[in-house]
Parts: structure tokens; C-alpha cells; sequence
């Protein structure tokens, strides 16, 4: 345990391995989504399908409005999984998939509603 306490106390790269040491690998399917349009703050429907109708400034793609309202109205990346929707850790790896279906490998911290990024790929 003393062990334990002088890793957490010097590290905290150890701390961090520490903390994910108890969850449970998961994977997760669905599209790397923005917080605007996935929790229906500028979006009825959870999707950008209304936002690109309706919009001229939010590009002609999914991956356009993501990208639009992550990185200019305060939104982040997220993914829409059904009627979930979960905060991602990484954000400049869910920019990579902006706008795609996607499976995540991961965790879960059911708290935040978080997954933890461990492996991200385009979805076939």
C-alpha cells in the first residue's frame, strides 16, 4: 500500500493508471456527434440533418457541423449512440472522427457519462 501512495505522490502518470485499473473494457458504437446538435441545443432531432437544412454556416456535411459548432460555439465532441450521449475524454481524437460512425474501445465513468478512449475506428 506505502507503495501505492509514493507512486500516486510521484507520479502522475501513475495515478492515472491507477484510477483506470478497476473499469471494465467496453465497446461502443455509434457517431462522433457534437454536444450542440446531440443533446438538442441548437438541434430538435439529436442529429445535424436539421442544422444542415436550416443553417448555411454549418457546412454541407455532418462532419462540417460537428467540426463548426466543437470548435466555434462551444461545443465539444461526443458520441451519439442512440438516444445516449457520452463525453469523450479525447478531444483531439474525436476530431479525427467528427462527423463518422465510429467503435470505441474503452471505459465507461457511468458518473460523467465519459467513456475513456482507449481505441477509436471508422465503423464498417
Amino acid at each position: 500500500m506505502k507503495r501505492n501512495a509514493v507512486c500516486l505522490m510521484s507520479s502522475m502518470l501513475c495515478l492515472t493508471t491507477l484510477s483506470y485499473a478497476g473499469e471494465v473494457m467496453r465497446t461502443f458504437r455509434g457517431e462522433v456527434s457534437d454536444s450542440q446538435c446531440a443533446m438538442n441545443v441548437h438541434s430538435l432531432t439529436h442529429s445535424h440533418q436539421e442544422m444542415l437544412k436550416s443553417k448555411g454556416l454549418m457546412g454541407g456535411t455532418s462532419a462540417q457541423c460537428a467540426m463548426q459548432c466543437a470548435k466555434q460555439m462551444g461545443g465539444e465532441f461526443v458520441l451519439a449512440a442512440g438516444k445516449e450521449v457520452y463525453r469523450l475524454d479525447n478531444q483531439p481524437e474525436a476530431e479525427k472522427f467528427a462527423g463518422q460512425r465510429v467503435k470505441i474501445s474503452g471505459s465507461l465513468d457511468a458518473k460523467t457519462k465519459t467513456i475513456h478512449m482507449v481505441k477509436t475506428d471508422p465503423e464498417k
